[in-house]
């Protein structure tokens, strides 16, 4: 007798839109450059994203200014520029 796998897939997980920006921070003293993603939401809280960590979160604060001394604290400088979810 044939089994027939009758275990329900798990939901979809789509992206969630809970960004309003992002910024590139690199620390320019590594080669190559080590980078950083600081998003942005809606409610001016800050994430700070490990690339090479499966897009951990390092560091989180309820401002963007203490993100930004965070990271600049550990002489990481922002990429000139910032993605806005309204642009795309």
């Amino acid at each position: 007798m044939q089994k027939v796998d009758t275990t329900s897939s798990p939901a979809l997980d789509p992206a969630k839109n809970d960004w309003s920006f992002v910024e590139v921070w690199i620390d320019p003293m590594l080669s190559p450059p080590y980078v950083l993603l600081l998003l942005g939401d809606p409610a001016g809280h800050c994430r700070v994203h490990d690339p090479t960590e499966n897009y951990k979160v390092i560091f989180s604060s309820e401002t963007y200014d203490e993100a930004q001394t965070w990271l600049l604290e550990d002489e990481y400088e922002p990429v000139e520029g910032r993605l806005s979810v309204t642009d795309l």
